[in-house]
């Protein structure tokens, strides 16, 4: 899977963030890298140096283990000054939104508001329709887990030209609402029958977001802060809508906007994220990731019937063996034969990664701030699988 279709979708190496049944032991986070104080963490932070050493500006993390926690960076967080990436940054997460807005439907359907099997068709009458596609056939479940077979808006050559190329400098700014994009989608064919395989698809995660405000008569950003950030106190972790800037601290953002020359570096920092809107705006950071899905896994925001359905998973044939695909939350098994949940996320000038095992015994969470290399799955298998 290339850089370019991953970005707002999967990482490419996948992985998650599922997490914890008991809080980890308090501590006092070790310096970055700090050697002799990572309880094991050397390898992670070797495997962030090579992430650089490939190309990648800069790469941020915490990694929680029954020890406390650990903090590692490595590389450059802005290019013009030289500044090292920074320890607690905030950062675009991409397609981790997905995980956040599945939360949301899930709650809503414990809260008998919403039905997992309820059509596309109930909730957004004569959205989903157009050269084979029927909202009437699709259901809530299929949006979430990706068999929907809708068509995927950043697929479409419109989006591409404006968004995936050196065109995306004059368009990053502009306001585009997640009707737009639906519409977009439309004008293509489906990926294939709903319910008959599996293929991601961005706009999916546009449609539940319209069908939670439908539902409760807020914005699907109003639901995630009152449901998730405020609950969970995240308070680095928002949902900005058609805000351009970073909170501060921050790194800079870097892309080469997939030209086919790469002399040019281009700051992505600054962009309007309703491109990608419930699919992947959010920004946050790796402690709150990693909190996020340590009390979705041991059972603080949903019941447990919703979390074994989130936890119900079909194979996700796109990206490779042994990968399954819930509802918003995704299922690896990792060379060592440790499963980790969560997911994986990008948007121009940042890849993210948040994951756990499922005992809650360690979870990792980590940011890249450029798009056009670096192989995350090394950090994700130096972490879990190290001795």
């Amino acid at each position: 899977m290339s850089v370019r279709k991953r970005l707002l979708g999967v990482a490419a190496v996948m992985t998650a963030a599922g997490v914890l049944g008991a809080p980890a032991v308090s501590a006092a986070p070790a310096e970055p890298g700090a050697s002799g104080a990572d309880h094991g963490h050397r390898a992670t932070q070797r495997a962030m140096d090579r992430a650089v050493a490939s190309g990648v500006p800069g790469v941020t993390g915490q990694a929680v283990d029954p020890y406390g926690q650990w903090t590692g960076t490595s590389g450059i967080g802005d290019l013009r000054t030289r500044a090292s990436r920074g320890a607690y940054d905030h950062f675009r997460v991409g397609s981790i939104t997905k995980t956040f807005t599945a939360v949301v439907l899930l709650q809503l359907a414990a809260e008998g508001k919403v039905g997992l099997d309820d059509t596309v068709g109930e909730w957004l009458p004569g959205v989903v329709e157009g050269h084979g596609h029927d909202g009437d056939r699709i259901t809530v479940r299929q949006l979430l887990n990706h068999t929907s077979g809708i068509y995927d808006y950043l697929a479409d050559p419109e989006f591409q030209r404006a968004y995936f190329s050196p065109e995306f400098m004059r368009h990053r700014f502009d306001t585009r609402p997640p009707e737009h994009w639906v519409r977009l989608a439309m004008r293509h064919r489906p990926q294939f029958p709903p319910g008959t395989a599996w293929g991601y698809s961005n706009t999916n995660y546009l449609l539940a977001g319209m069908i939670v405000e439908r539902a409760t008569g807020h914005s699907y950003a109003d639901e995630i802060r009152a449901r998730v950030i405020e609950p969970l106190g995240l308070r680095h972790t928002s949902v900005p809508g058609t805000r351009p800037t970073l909170p501060r601290p921050s790194s800079r953002a870097y892309s080469k906007l997939f030209a086919e020359s790469r002399s040019t570096t281009y700051d992505v920092t600054e962009l309007n994220p309703s491109e990608a809107g419930a699919a992947g705006e959010m920004i946050s950071s790796s402690a709150d990731l990693n909190r996020f899905y340590r009390a979705l896994l041991d059972g603080r925001l949903l019941p447990d019937e919703q979390l074994s359905e989130m936890k119900e998973t079909v194979p996700a044939t796109d990206l490779g063996p042994g990968v399954g695909y819930g509802l918003g939350l995704m299922r690896l098994k990792l060379s060592c034969g440790t499963a980790v949940w969560g997911h994986g996320g990008g948007i121009q000038g940042s890849q993210s990664e948040a994951m756990a095992t499922g005992d809650g015994r360690r979870a990792l969470a980590f940011n890249l701030n450029g798009d056009w290399t670096g192989d995350l799955k090394p950090i994700v298998e130096a972490e879990f699988c190290a001795e």
